[in-house]
């Protein structure tokens, strides 16, 4: 199958974007990691949120994508773990869709595979985002999940960490592994969800619920009514979604379970999925509440939406040509692209990822504090 012009443009835009912006936008802000990781963090979030307006600029602007949002919306800048079937590889990506609209994408985290933090561009910029990157072996996890929250908690910055439980997009062999895990526990077989994986997600509401960091859990189904975008290789052929269906549920954390039910709480949430999705692609018109669609009202007018659509495509259309300018013509500008690419790769294969080292800024300037209250102490009680 031939590469779509379409589908080039829409990959080469992003890609460029994210290097452009982490060595250029991004890559001048490092030094401030090294003296005060929580205004590092409040800053950078909101660099990086540029970026991510980008994705729905170009999928609703330029590609004509058309986003549908049902259920209970979201309360704007509340703390939350969201929750979402994976039924393509590019789902997190659409979230921003309906994340533009209800809430704010500073607030975003995902978690995902340790491996795509070594994409250069993407990778970079997820690593300054200070996303959480998880090896799907839990007890490697498990500890880094805790340092992560801890620290989230720490410098009480909100955030809403997209979780997909599943651990994998739904596909023929992924469905396979998902009925055999059904049936050596006695589960029901899906058609149109996986098996949850729930201790990671019980993990990540308990840390939070006791660090006092989390307003609510929102469970999103996402659906394609007229075509699927399984990979990112259908995306450069041009295979767009017409239609990006979300239906939000939304849980206040009082209403949440104790942590010993949350397992089944998760798996509850998912056996509503296979019948909300069952529901959805049989019905015709395909979509959810069809019986008098409950529209969710947004936190951002249509007209808001569409000025920021448009500002942020012709922000990154003149940011990505000027970079290029900057590198055909000057010399300092060459040189500075080059030593930052390097910073970002032998960081990576020295320290881990930026993250980690965001991490450790923080846990030495979290002991010189205790160290210094505890000397204050000691001279107020010498002094008395």
């Amino acid at each position: 199958m031939a590469v779509s012009v379409r589908g080039l443009y829409f990959v080469v835009t992003l890609f460029l974007g994210s290097v452009f912006g982490s060595i250029f936008m991004l890559g001048p802000l490092l030094p401030l990691m090294l003296l005060s990781p929580a205004w590092y963090r409040w800053i950078t979030d909101r660099v990086v949120a540029t970026w991510l307006t980008l994705p729905v600029s170009l999928l609703e602007l330029v590609f004509g994508v058309k986003v549908v949002i049902t259920g209970d919306g979201f309360i704007p800048g509340e703390r939350s773990v969201i929750i979402m079937n994976h039924r393509t590889r590019l789902d997190w990506m659409f979230l921003w869709c309906c994340l533009l609209r209800y809430s704010y994408l500073r607030l975003e985290k995902i978690c995902l595979k340790a491996g795509l933090k070594a994409v250069p561009g993407f990778g970079w910029a997820m690593q300054v985002a200070c996303f959480v990157f998880i090896h799907r072996r839990w007890e490697n996890d498990k500890k880094h999940l805790e340092n992560m929250l801890d620290y989230f908690c720490d410098i009480r910055e909100p955030l809403q960490l997209l979780l997909f439980p599943e651990g994998t997009d739904l596909t023929e062999n992924t469905k396979a592994r998902s009925d055999v895990f059904a049936a050596e526990r006695n589960l029901p077989k899906f058609e149109y969800v996986l098996h949850p994986r729930t201790t990671g997600f019980t993990f990540i509401v308990e840390t939070l619920r006791k660090g006092d960091n989390l307003d609510a859990v929102h469970d999103i189904t996402v659906a394609y009514p007229k075509n699927i975008p399984q990979t990112e290789r259908h995306l450069i052929l041009g295979h767009f979604p017409r239609e990006i269906h979300f239906h939000v549920r939304r849980y206040p954390v009082a209403s949440l379970p104790a942590s010993s039910e949350l397992e089944e709480w998760c798996r509850e949430r998912w056996v509503e999925k296979e019948a909300r999705l069952r529901d959805f692609y049989s019905g015709h018109p395909r979509g959810f509440d069809r019986d008098g669609v409950s529209l969710v009202p947004p936190c951002k007018s249509e007209l808001r939406v569409t000025l920021i659509k448009a500002a942020s495509l012709l922000y990154w259309s003149g940011f990505i040509a000027l970079c290029f300018t900057g590198l055909w013509l000057w010399l300092p500008f060459r040189i500075y692209f080059l030593l930052m690419v390097v910073v970002f790769v032998s960081q990576q294969k020295v320290i881990g990822g930026l993250e980690l080292l965001e991490l450790a800024c923080h846990r030495y300037w979290k002991s010189m504090a205790t160290n210094m209250n505890e000397m204050e102490k000691e001279l107020d009680g010498k002094k008395q």
